[in-house]
Order: structure tokens, then C-alpha cells, then sequence
């Protein structure tokens, strides 16, 4: 079987990592081997990228995002799905569509530069409420510059609405699932359901377009 490549992109305080970590344990459960990889990947680049994501910005940093998640590809992505892993990553392409836009990027820009990114085979976007965001970040703090913003939950939330349609529009198979009064343990559980019901041989990835090419 071929590999079977998972994303998974949410807003800022939606429980993304916690849910992740429970579908690694639901997924062993149920027999799998999961492996899971993260976004800046653990690379000198994607280190650099964590590290100066607050003094780097807009353009820039879109452009050394897009820099480490080929790199993420090349080293990580590609040989595990050669290999026919089943691999979780925290954060993909749909968190570049968001977060970069909030930093005043143009989508156009950020959709040519992650032109040869590889599709995942399924795209989980997790979601909440604003004020359940909102409250999750406060009781978290702030911890870096995109969460220092009292709008910052809604945008995020009507943001990751329009990069899931997006990718969606593009044939990239889509999940959407809202945390605001589920569990963790339940929200991997409907992951955990999607993943084993869709995990089928690959088929070579499309690019991701342009509008004006749509």
C-alpha cells in the first residue's frame, strides 16, 4: 500500500496538538503505526524559521515557510509516502494560507510559492467558536505575535473556512471538524474513523493553482 499523508491546521487554541497526540494513541489502537511530523519541520531551516518568526515577517517569511516545508517534503514527506508510512503532520499548507494572510501577504503570492507542494491525502482543518478560541488563549497566554491580536480568533476562524473551500475547490480531500464542545479523545476519534475509511493507494499529487488558472 501506498503511504497515506494526513494534515492537520487549525487556528491558534483550537487543541490542534492535544488532538493530534490522541489520534497518534487512537490509531496505534487500532493496529496503525502512525508516525508524526510537524510544520516548521525539525530541520536547521525549519528551526530558523521558529525562531525568527517574530522579527521575520510578511513576504520574507512566507518565502523561508515555503523553503522549510520543501525541505519537509524532500527529507521526510516523500520518503515516508515511498516507504507507505501513515504520517500525522501538525501543520501544512492551509496554516500558510491563513497565517501568512494575516501577516498581509497576498493569497495569489502564497499559492505560487507552495505551487510543488505535495497534497496531503487528507486534509483535517479543526475549528472552534471565537470566543472558545479566545478563552483557550488566554488561559494559555501569549506566545507569540499572531495571538497579541483580540480580533485574531474570528479572523482565524473565517481564514481557515476559506483555505479549507480552497483546497477543497482543488481536489484535496477535505475534513472539518469543530472542537468547541468536543473532546480531544472524540475529535481523533472522527479522525481516526476518516483516516481508516479513506486510506487507499495514492495518486499523484495536483498543484495547488492560481485563481486566475482555476
Amino acid at each position: 500500500m501506498s503511504g497515506f499523508f494526513v494534515s492537520v491546521d487549525g487556528p491558534s487554541g483550537v487543541g490542534k496538538s492535544t488532538t493530534i497526540h490522541e489520534l497518534h494513541t487512537e490509531l496505534t489502537c487500532r493496529g496503525l503505526e502512525p508516525r508524526r511530523t510537524t510544520e516548521p519541520p525539525k530541520t536547521a531551516l525549519g528551526d530558523f524559521t521558529r525562531q525568527h518568526v517574530g522579527e521575520i515577517t510578511g513576504l520574507s517569511l512566507a518565502c523561508l515557510v515555503a523553503a522549510a516545508r520543501y525541505q519537509h517534503i524532500e527529507d521526510t514527506i516523500a520518503p515516508a509516502m515511498e516507504r507507505g508510512e501513515l504520517l500525522i503532520s501538525d501543520r501544512y499548507v492551509a496554516s500558510t494560507l491563513v497565517l501568512q494572510r494575516l501577516d498581509g501577504v497576498p493569497l495569489e503570492f502564497l499559492l505560487d510559492v507552495n505551487r510543488y507542494a505535495r497534497n496531503p491525502e487528507l486534509a483535517v482543518i479543526l475549528t472552534a467558536t471565537p470566543d472558545t478560541i479566545a478563552n483557550r488563549i488566554a488561559g494559555a497566554g501569549v506566545t507569540h505575535r499572531f495571538r497579541d491580536d483580540p480580533d485574531g480568533p474570528a479572523r482565524e476562524v473565517r481564514l481557515y473556512q476559506e483555505a479549507a473551500s480552497l483546497l477543497a475547490d482543488r481536489g484535496v480531500d477535505v475534513l472539518r471538524l469543530d472542537s468547541s464542545t468536543a473532546t480531544p479523545s472524540e475529535v481523533a476519534g472522527r479522525i481516526a474513523d476518516a483516516i481508516t475509511a479513506r486510506r487507499l493507494p495514492s495518486v499523484p499529487p495536483q498543484a495547488l493553482r492560481t485563481p486566475q488558472e482555476s
